[in-house]
């Protein structure tokens, strides 16, 4: 890995405050690969052998049943996944694939859970992310359902908006079929959101969304800390 991969995974809340000794095993046990788009990472129903890093590009995750498929999420660098799966010993529930070329270091699940035994800090450091895991599904079935359709595309919009610095032109940095399963939409339904918040300050042209009044687009999405806010 080059050095600057090494810092930011070492950076991640779950490596942050373990020993070096406990991070330099883990290192040494992993293996650091890249992947073309659209190549499936794992498959739910399948035993967790890795916990996964992303250290460039991007992962969806989804899930399917019954010849119907959703994602759930994406992770984009730094982030790790699914760590629930590795620490029960258990199979995964959801799959995961790249949307576009990434790298992702791959940690045994054996080593994970050694290392966690033996360093309390690394078993800080899971419990908090656990939790956070567990307060961000909550958030996502409020949003899901206390939110119609357009509220949640708004609440979105708006969020994205302050991920890419607040500009009010937002890039939309996946496929429109996936942030309506994301969304919890269908395509149709994502469409007529998108026209419905033409009245409230959101102007869809392509991929890329203008905020023309964020105040209006504000008004009508009504953001909640208690399900928009990270930091809660």
């Amino acid at each position: 890995m080059r050095p600057d991969d090494i810092s930011d995974v070492r950076a991640l809340p779950l490596f942050r405050e373990v020993r070096d000794e406990t991070f330099d095993g883990l290192l040494r046990a992993s293996f650091l690969q890249r992947f073309p788009p659209g190549l499936v990472l794992i498959r739910e129903n399948e035993r967790a052998d890795f916990l996964h890093v992303v250290v460039e590009g991007a992962v969806e995750m989804f899930a399917s049943s019954a010849g119907r498929e959703t994602t759930i999420s994406f992770a984009r660098p730094v982030s790790a996944f699914i760590l629930a799966a590795v620490l029960k010993d258990q199979v995964y529930l959801q799959s995961a694939r790249t949307l576009e070329t990434s790298r992702v270091l791959m940690i045994p699940a054996s080593s994970v859970r050694e290392a966690m035994t033996d360093d309390a800090a690394f078993m800080a450091a899971v419990v908090h992310d656990l939790a956070t895991a567990y307060r961000s599904t909550v958030k996502d079935l409020k949003n899901q359902k206390l939110r119609t359709g357009a509220e949640r595309l708004a609440n979105w919009l708006l969020r994205l908006d302050s991920e890419q610095h607040g500009t009010g032109s937002v890039e939309i940095d996946v496929e429109k079929r996936q942030l309506a399963a994301r969304l919890g939409m269908t395509p149709e339904n994502l469409s007529r959101a998108f026209a419905a918040l033409k009245q409230h300050g959101a102007i869809v042209r392509g991929m890329r969304v203008e905020i023309v009044d964020r105040d209006a687009l504000i008004a009508f999405a009504r953001p909640d800390p208690l399900v928009d806010d990270e930091r809660t």
